[in-house]
């Protein structure tokens, strides 16, 4: 017959706590792992995911944005979140800024419209009517700046509510934890 002896909550409770922290301890070292090989033909000065690095992110989401690790860590967790879509239209303006011809903007100003901007688009971020009804104008003869208004709106709510999130997020624990051990391992 087998045993009904149960093990005391606590102790039940210590065990999964122990393994979340052994499951965490993992996923960061795999995300670090696929973070590394992701970059690894980079020949860049930031060909290697460092502490200091890393650290730097919780200084601004300006600091976080601006390194090709701490950008594609941002993009993980978000989507872990299904929350991309900011991240996504923040990135997309960033390319189309750099359009230079006017085809290809009216064209690409269209798409961004239709896939973020538009009410009940696939990916409609989160903006209020009045910068909704001036892009849709803005789209019908666009510039560089059409979606600036916007691209800030959608900037500051990531500062103010992702951004936090991702800090005090067990990928960016577990991954300051990893390089921190590996830092003084040698």
């Amino acid at each position: 017959m087998p045993s009904l002896i149960v093990e005391p909550p606590n102790t039940q409770r210590s065990i999964m706590d122990r393994d979340d922290r052994k499951r965490n301890k993992n996923v960061g070292k795999n995300f670090m792992c696929r973070l590394q090989c992701m970059f690894s033909n980079s020949s860049s000065s930031e060909s290697r995911l460092s502490l200091e690095d890393t650290q730097q992110w919780s200084q601004s989401l300006e600091r976080l944005l601006e390194s090709k690790y701490g950008l594609a860590t941002f993009r993980n967790f978000l989507k872990s979140e299904y929350s991309d879509e900011n991240i996504e239209f923040w990135l997309t303006c960033e390319d189309y800024k750099k359009i230079k011809s006017s085809f290809r903007m009216s064209s690409r100003a269209k798409k961004i419209y239709e896939q973020f901007i538009k009410a009940e688009s696939p990916k409609e971020i989160n903006i209020d009517y009045q910068t909704r009804e001036q892009i849709k104008r803005n789209v019908k003869t666009p510039t560089v700046h059409s979606f600036d208004d916007a691209q800030k709106i959608v900037y500051g709510l990531m500062e103010r509510d992702s951004y936090p999130r991702f800090l005090r997020s067990d990928i960016y624990r577990t991954l300051l934890e990893n390089l921190a051990a590996d830092a003084t391992k040698g």
